[in-house]
């Protein structure tokens, strides 16, 4: 079942495998956080990750924190060593979670790649966009809690 606005950030916890992490929902607590799902073998998340990354770099400064999760659509997507070049080749180099047992993804009630989660600095759900226009759908309301 999806998350509703206004639901608490949920765990992290039953990730397989951390990159440049790992990193807790208490963790981030006072701070504006997006939460990422993308999957190595998803056309749309590729054309989206240059504009996840200018987030993450340009809106550090403000207490945005960005979080990646890596949910595998096939059983393809599961290699690591897959994972870790598509890590390698987007520049992505904040928490990304590895979700090979779709545990955080359950935990989320998240079913798609890409989507974004939007948390305020309380750690309640905002805003959720996934599909093609994900991004572009989730920017107005991370422009709101920044406002």
């Amino acid at each position: 079942m999806p998350m509703r606005i206004g639901t608490p950030m949920p765990s992290f916890e039953g990730a397989t495998e951390w990159r440049n992490g790992p990193v807790a929902a208490e963790d981030l607590q006072g701070q504006i956080t997006l939460v990422h799902f993308w999957a190595a073998s998803c056309g749309i998340c590729s054309e989206q990750m240059p504009r996840v990354n200018e987030w993450r770099d340009a809106l550090a400064e403000k207490g945005v924190r960005v979080v990646s999760v890596h949910m595998p659509r096939y059983e393809s997507d599961t290699s690591v060593a897959d994972v870790d070049a598509a890590i390698a080749k987007y520049g992505l180099t904040q928490p990304c979670a590895i979700d090979n047992e779709h545990k955080i993804a359950d935990a989320f009630g998240n079913e798609f790649v890409p989507a974004f989660y939007l948390f305020d600095a309380e750690g309640k759900l905002k805003s959720f966009s996934a599909g093609e226009n994900a991004a572009r759908l989730v920017q107005p309301a991370l422009e709101r809690l920044l406002s």
